[in-house]
């Protein structure tokens, strides 16, 4: 029987994926700072407490150390607790628990425990947060052996792969970009799972490969959409996973356009971009290429607070069709 298709906002998906979670596994439990009677900084858990109660939608004490360092602990024994950051940039507070516990205990215990914890980080700019508020940090945990990293780019894939991350034994985390919560698509009902470590192909075409990750992927089929007037052919590959990478996806289409432009909204300098551009460098793609691969990502500064430079601070549409153009065009 094929799931009925309901409108969902992005945050009633991740909300709805939870609940299924819930009620479909008793270990399964939510941590984090306002996330009961409040509902979360940005609404995310709504009236979750009301339906499974205040011990398992748990308002956790200012201290995203102290909540990390329980919810890797009560991963360890067994249960499945789902923390929520209430913005990404308060991970810096908890590295050492995600870091240096959460990712290495598998390893240094000879596989004898698993980590099955996700942490949830609201992340990126665009909402007036200012520099400590408004960053995107995936590259950071990227870079760690033990986490898997994940990037949902739409409502389908926000509940699909949260599913799939509190299925995982491994501790997952979750980047969501705060302009994404209020998107609106096509959602199925029920329990599904949409693969980590699975790129996906949001528009097909012939002289251009974007790799994009998040709202990213939403500003680059917007500018293929006005480059397909002018005669450009755009390929969109929406990433989806930071780490485990899917070469084969990314590899593939550069293969066939013979040209990539990376954007992602993290700062340019060791970026994702930059791994993405690695990994075609070191593959045989490289030998298909028609012009240098360029990186698009965001500036090299802290985001601030006035809405005209934030925005500067990061691709927009504009920057991707330039980019684009210079590409196919031979300019670059």
């Amino acid at each position: 029987m094929v799931a009925r298709l309901r409108e969902l906002s992005y945050a009633q998906a991740i909300q709805e994926a939870m609940a299924l979670a819930m009620e479909a596994d008793e270990r399964v439990f939510l941590m984090g700072e306002d996330i009961g009677v409040y509902g979360g900084a940005f609404q995310v858990t709504g009236d979750l407490v009301n339906r499974f109660g205040e011990e398992r939608v748990m308002d956790t004490p200012i201290s995203e150390l102290g909540g990390a360092g329980v919810a890797v602990g009560a991963a360890v024994t067994g249960m499945r607790p789902i923390f929520e950051f209430q913005f990404s940039d308060f991970a810096t507070l908890a590295m050492e628990q995600i870091v240096n516990q959460a990712a290495k205990m598998r390893f240094m215990l000879g596989g004898a425990v698993s980590v099955p914890v996700v942490m949830r980080f609201p992340a990126g700019s665009g909402t007036g947060a200012a520099a400590q508020h408004s960053q995107s940090l995936e590259a950071w945990l990227g870079h760690v052996p033990g986490l898997k990293v994940i990037q949902p780019a739409t409502p389908h894939d926000a509940k699909g792969m949260l599913l799939a991350a509190i299925e995982d034994p491994d501790p997952v985390m979750i980047f969501e970009h705060k302009l994404l919560y209020k998107m609106k698509g096509s959602v199925p009902e029920g329990h599904y799972t949409v693969p980590i470590g699975k790129a996906e192909i949001r528009r097909e075409g012939r002289y251009l490969t974007v790799v994009a990750t998040s709202i990213m992927v939403h500003k680059a089929l917007e500018a293929a959409k006005a480059l397909e007037g002018e005669g450009i052919d755009v390929e969109v590959v929406d990433l989806r996973t930071v780490r485990p990478m899917d070469r084969e996806t990314v590899i593939d289409s550069v293969k066939k356009t013979s040209r990539l432009l990376t954007v992602y909204e993290g700062v340019k300098t060791l970026g994702i971009g930059a791994e993405v551009s690695a990994m075609i460098a070191e593959s045989d793609a490289f030998d298909f290429l028609d012009a240098p691969i360029v990186r698009l990502g965001g500036a090299e500064t802290p985001i601030p607070y006035n809405p005209e430079l934030e925005r500067a601070t990061v691709p927009q549409v504009p920057d991707i069709v330039a980019a684009a153009r210079d590409l196919v065009r031979g300019a670059r």
